[in-house]
Parts: structure tokens; sequence; C-alpha cells
């Protein structure tokens, strides 16, 4: 896979870049043996604080993303907060699973049949800092057609990183 917009499809593992960003190895992970994994990164030229506060104001989501219509979370951002949103008509509920400030958020939760995890580290870098996100889906519907809902997801993501690079150089 190549570049495109900025970010970058990759068929290395996590495990893998992990290591060649020397990031902390968390014990919260995608589903390794789902039938659909998507890994993306994309380079954001702002700080880490700016980025996280975005990515984690989660009932400010339809403010940047005009795919989110409705995002509400019931507590702090911690694990076991659950929230609630709405995407292309989707109701979702999603459970916090990990939190590492300014570094790491997973969440996931099933909606339709397809049970999701979804992982998002930030790093910083001399010139901002390196999102990284994968996300992996199971269940009936997956299995159904998982090349579809591979493009699907890939390019779910890939519109979620650009705004989220967009909004956040804006606001640095």
């Amino acid at each position: 896979m190549g570049k495109s917009m900025g970010f970058e499809a990759s068929n290395r593992t996590g495990s893998e870049i992990r290591k060649e960003f020397n990031l902390q190895v968390s014990t919260v992970d995608v589903d390794r043996e789902a039938p659909v994994i998507v890994d993306l990164s994309i380079e954001i030229e702002a700080a880490p604080e700016i980025v996280w506060k975005i990515q984690t104001d989660i009932e400010q989501w339809p403010t940047w993303q005009k795919d989110i219509s409705d995002a509400q979370l019931s507590g702090p951002v911690a694990v076991g907060s659950v929230f609630r949103w709405e995407t292309h008509g989707l109701k979702i509920a999603s459970t916090i699973r990990e939190v590492v400030p300014k570094r790491r958020i997973v969440w996931g939760g099933p909606a339709l049949g397809i049970e999701g995890i979804h992982v998002w580290s930030i790093t910083p870098t001399p010139t901002g800092v390196l999102v990284h996100t994968t996300e992996s889906w199971d269940g009936p519907p997956v299995a159904a057609d998982p090349d579809g809902m591979r493009a699907a997801l890939a390019s779910s993501l890939e519109a979620w990183l650009a705004v989220l690079k967009t909004t956040a150089e804006a606001a640095n």
C-alpha cells in the first residue's frame, strides 16, 4: 500500500510500529484474529495536547466530523465509561477500554452484529505527532463480506485522520 493525502496504510503489525516508534506496549489491543483489521497513520503538525483534546472531547466530534451527527459521553474519559454516537445513521455504544493520557485511547463495542475494537496512539515527533489507528471488525456481517467491510473501514478511518489533521493543525 502507498501514501495518500499524508496518511499511510501499513502492512506492518501494531507491535512492529510500536517498536519502530518506541511506543509503550499496552495490554489492550484489537482482535488480531478478526477478519478485518485496518492500520493507518498520519503525521500532524500540532502539539500532542491539542490532538489529544480534539480526539478525546467526544461530545465535540460532530463539530469537526461531518459524518458524526451525535456523540454523548457518560462520565469522564476513563476506562469503563460509555459513549453513544451516531455516524452515517448507525447508532453505536462504545466502551473505553484503555486510556494513557495524551498517548493512547482504546474503545470498542458492538454495532449491527459487528464487534469493533479501535486503538488510537499519539506519538510526539520533532514537528508534532504521529497518530496511528488500528481497528478490528468481527461478526457475521464482516465474515459475509470481509473485502467490502475492509474497504468501508479503511475509507472511514482515512477520512477521520484527514479531518483530525486539518482540525488540529488549525488549532495549533
